[in-house]
C-alpha cells in the first residue's frame, strides 16, 4: 500500500476509496466495521481500523473499548455511537455494493473509472493479498486504457 500511495494516489493519479465489507461468517465483523465508524466520530478511524486487523481474535464489546480506551476516545461517546448502532445502515449499504460488484470475501480491491455520471465503473478485480507487481500491472493497464 504504502507504494500504491506514494505512485498512484499522492500523484493524483488514481484515488483511494474503502469501503466496509463485513464478513457474515466473522460473527464480531460487523461490530467490529462500527466501531472504526463511531472512533471516526473523534478523528481516529484508521487508529482503530488498524488496530481491529491486528487483533483479529479477540475481537468483541469489551475489545472495542478496550481499543476506544488506547486511542484515548471519549468513552461514553463511542459507547453511545456503538449502541446506537447508526452505522449499520450505511456498512450494509457499502456490503450490498460491494456484493454487486461481485465481491465475495476480503480482501478484495476494484479498479475503474468515475463515468460522466458520477458513479464508479468497476472494470477490474484483484482478491486476496497480492504482491505490488500485481497492483502495479492493474493499475498501469487500466490507466493505459483510459487515455
Amino acid at each position: 500500500m504504502p507504494q500504491i500511495e506514494k505512485e498512484y494516489i499522492e500523484t493524483g493519479k488514481m484515488r483511494y476509496v474503502f469501503m466496509d465489507f463485513p464478513l457474515a461468517m466473522h460473527a464480531q465483523a460487523q461490530k467490529a466495521a462500527e466501531s472504526a465508524s463511531c472512533a471516526d466520530e473523534q478523528g481516529k478511524y484508521w487508529e482503530m481500523h488498524e488496530r481491529l486487523f491486528a487483533n483479529q481474535t479477540t475481537l468483541g464489546p469489551e475489545a472495542f473499548l478496550r481499543h476506544a480506551d488506547t486511542l484515548g476516545l471519549d468513552a461514553a461517546r463511542f459507547t453511545q455511537c456503538l449502541d446506537s448502532g447508526r452505522y449499520a445502515p450505511r456498512i450494509g449499504a457499502a456490503t450490498a455494493e460491494g456484493q454487486k460488484a461481485g465481491v465475495t470475501g476480503t480482501p478484495a480491491f476494484l479498479l475503474g473509472f468515475v463515468g460522466s455520471d458520477g458513479k464508479v465503473k468497476a472494470t477490474k478485480q484483484i482478491v486476496g493479498a497480492q504482491p505490488y507487481a500485481v497492483f502495479k500491472d492493474a493499475i498501469e493497464n487500466a490507466l493505459s486504457t483510459q487515455k
